[in-house]
């Protein structure tokens, strides 16, 4: 896990200003990877206890426009947040309790930056969701 100093020199990095609010927002999407809005300002709250969602809520826009954060939004989820960022993976999503988990990079017959058109555009990123249901949610459909 990266530490404080690690979050201070991603920020300068990313040519932006190091903030209380920042930081935590920060640790608290690396603890909490896929955390909604709420989670993260609930997380944020644990270390700065008088912190607005206004702040939460810009910071995580600031940190996800610099590419520090990856912001998420499976079809009738509300948004999620990631730190793991730069590599390509997708998700799986359960269909039942809204679990998500990273898939890497997906393989088989077509690369997973392979379009079959690309109509033109430069394509440099493939967004894959897989659905289905977790080993939880298994477990107890199957019971």
């Amino acid at each position: 896990m990266a530490s404080s100093l690690d979050f201070h020199e991603m920020l300068r990095a990313a040519a932006l200003s190091v903030t209380r609010p920042r930081l935590a927002v920060l640790g608290a999407v690396v603890a909490h990877p896929h955390a909604d809005t709420e989670s993260v300002i609930g997380a944020v709250r644990e270390v700065l206890p008088k912190v607005s969602h206004q702040a939460v809520y810009d910071s995580l826009r600031a940190l996800t426009a610099a590419g520090l954060l990856r912001r998420i939004q499976p079809s009738g989820s509300v948004a999620r947040y990631e730190s793991r960022i730069g590599d390509n993976h997708h998700h799986v999503v359960c269909r039942s309790c809204g679990a998500i988990a990273d898939v890497d990079c997906a393989v088989g017959e077509a690369p997973c930056l392979t379009a079959s058109e690309d109509h033109g555009y430069l394509i440099d990123e493939a967004e894959v969701v897989y659905w289905g249901l977790c080993p939880d949610c298994t477990t107890a459909h199957s019971s």
